[in-house]
């Protein structure tokens, strides 16, 4: 690549492939199992108490391991990979979540081996959710580190688009399957399909990463840590230089994941209690999903224009609007009605979550970064999104009422909202300059 305001063109637009390729084979392997939640696992899983709604939760709370697995990864992955380098990690975390997944197909129930069905369960459950704690920064700095510095939110945005697109590929293949198959077979057999399919486009996505290389702002900070034994790098160093980097980045990732999972996730199992068709519901959100994927590098585009804290600020402060909007267009049972609300909280999301990898690169010198956006953007989804579906599907069967779970949104998007109003303005901030920061501080700091 040349120099970082001048990049190579064809080169960055092969990466941004490249990173969108796992990110889309991860992200289907992940979402896959959140739907799966939903539709199947609390039913062939867990033992039969007589309320539907106590088996979702069981489910949901294997599918909270997921997440508490994620930041555990996302130290390790960013660790080695501040040392070694992004492109071999990100091989190796798809190879992992392939593998995880294919097994979970593989499953017998609880009906066949009691609670050994849940247990391996939420073992493949948490080696899943490692193996993505390690993907995400890594994706993400591979496209953000070769990026020109005046339009790093617009590319850095594409990987974020990856992720309704694996949501996307799990609901379409959930929705063929459902809808060719009768309801006895979907839950006999029918469902481990999706869970087998992983093999192949892990296969595509790997050797499609195989085709690039290592940023050189990346490979010049490796060749200094090499020279000076002083020049640390991973979690405590992260800690100790950047914590107001980590925290700023936690507050602001904490009701965008909120929100999100409430929207993809939980928005079934509420559609599914007011007798709303499953395969109704998954059409709906095959057409959101769309609409996410076209809406998110638009925001990372005005994120570049605009500033990176107006635009995550105006989606902080709609997320808070969004469930009191939302929630009575649910409860009309209208499909455009149902469709519109889902697409209204994509659209808030896609403006919180398509400026993520630029700021977050921004806030961290490269040779500490991989552990610190994935340190602010794993360790979140411990109290935040891996608890979302629970919750609201916990508040649901408490209440019997929307009114808690719109509450439980608007604190999520007043923590993001305090935030984005904290963090610093970083548009166009060059990489290099930030690099050049970080040395002076370190010889100031003697």
């Amino acid at each position: 690549m040349k120099h970082e305001e001048t990049a190579d063109l064809p080169y960055l637009k092969k990466v941004v492939g490249a990173s969108m390729a796992g990110t889309v084979v991860e992200w289907y392997e992940f979402f896959l199992y959140g739907t799966a939640a939903t539709l199947v696992f609390g039913k062939l899983f867990f033992p039969n108490s007589g309320n539907e709604l106590d088996g979702i939760i069981a489910a949901f709370a294997t599918y909270a391991v997921g997440f508490i697995a994620r930041p555990l990864g996302g130290v390790v992955f960013g660790h080695i990979g501040d040392r070694i380098g992004r492109k071999s990690l990100l091989q190796f975390s798809l190879v992992l979540i392939g593998v995880s997944t294919f097994l979970m197909g593989c499953l017998p129930v609880y009906a066949s081996i009691g609670y050994w069905a849940p247990a391996l369960l939420v073992l493949l459950r948490f080696v899943q959710g490692f193996a993505l704690g390690g993907e995400w920064g890594g994706a993400v700095l591979l496209v953000t580190e070769h990026s020109p510095n005046k339009s790093r939110a617009f590319w850095g945005s594409f990987p974020q688009a990856g992720v309704p697109l694996g949501n996307l590929l799990a609901t379409v293949v959930l929705l063929i399957l459902s809808a060719t198959l009768s309801e006895e077979a979907f839950l006999s057999w029918g469902w481990r399909v999706g869970f087998w399919l992983s093999v192949i486009i892990v296969g595509i996505g790997y050797y499609i990463r195989t085709q690039v290389t290592d940023s050189p702002i990346f490979e010049a900070a490796k060749a200094r840590i090499e020279q000076q034994a002083d020049a640390g790098y991973g979690l405590t160093e992260v800690f100790r230089r950047y914590p107001r980097g980590v925290f700023t980045a936690m507050g602001l990732r904490f009701g965008e994941n909120i929100l999100y999972y409430m929207v993809v996730t939980f928005s079934i199992t509420y559609l599914n209690h007011l007798k709303v068709d499953t395969t109704r519901i998954l059409t709906l959100l095959f057409f959101a999903h769309i609409a996410h994927v076209v809406l998110i590098p638009l925001y990372g585009a005005a994120a570049d224009r605009r500033g990176r804290r107006p635009v995550y600020m105006l989606g902080a402060a709609l997320t808070m609007v969004w469930p009191f909007v939302a929630f009575p267009m649910f409860g009309t049972g209208e499909t455009v009605q149902i469709l519109s609300a889902i697409i209204l909280g994509l659209a808030v999301h896609g403006l919180m979550y398509a400026a993520q990898p630029a700021v977050m690169a921004e806030m961290f010198p490269t040779r500490m970064r991989y552990s610190g956006v994935s340190l602010g953007y794993q360790a979140t989804a411990i109290v935040a999104g891996s608890w979302a579906p629970l919750i609201g599907t916990a508040l649901l069967r408490g209440y019997e009422d929307w009114t808690p779970i719109a509450i439980y949104i608007l604190f999520a998007g007043a923590v993001s909202l305090g935030a984005a109003l904290y963090m610093r303005e970083t548009r166009g901030a060059s990489l290099a300059a930030v690099d050049a920061e970080d040395r002076d501080r370190m010889a100031r700091a003697g």
